[in-house]
């Protein structure tokens, strides 16, 4: 398949530097029916990709389900989906899930401080401490 750049290339050394296929096929490294069919054509169309249906539209809906009351993984949801009938492969699964699952939070919150502005302690033993003119033990 070329795209419009590689089309106008191929129109450009036909027309303005007379190649032949053959030889506009060597120069774009292309096959030389290929370019035979490009310029038999009168201008670019691009190509219509149809759309085609999955083994997994008909489950999608109750994966959606699924993993709104549980946290399952995608392995649990394609053994479910097994059980329930469905022919397709794991790998198609996984990509689903992966795609229609929330990203994961972070488990922790980090904290970042300017100088001076917080202190950590250890609530540790270590004897008396002396604080100005105070002693606190």
């Amino acid at each position: 398949m070329i795209d419009y750049e590689c089309y106008c290339r191929l129109k450009d050394l036909h027309e303005h530097q007379h190649l032949t296929a053959p030889q506009i096929a060597r120069e774009l490294h292309l096959d030389p029916r290929t370019v035979a069919k490009w310029l038999a054509h009168g201008k670019f169309t691009q190509r219509v990709m149809e759309l085609r249906q999955s083994k997994l539209d008909a489950y999608k809906p109750q994966i959606v389900r699924w993993l709104a009351a549980h946290p399952y993984t995608a392995a649990q949801i394609f053994l479910r989906l097994r059980e329930a009938g469905y022919a397709g492969g794991q790998t198609i699964v996984k990509d689903y899930v992966r795609q229609i699952r929330p990203p994961a939070t972070k488990a922790f919150l980090t904290l970042a401080f300017a100088p001076g502005e917080c202190a950590q302690v250890d609530w540790g033993q270590f004897g008396t401490i002396a604080v100005g003119n105070t002693a606190d033990a």
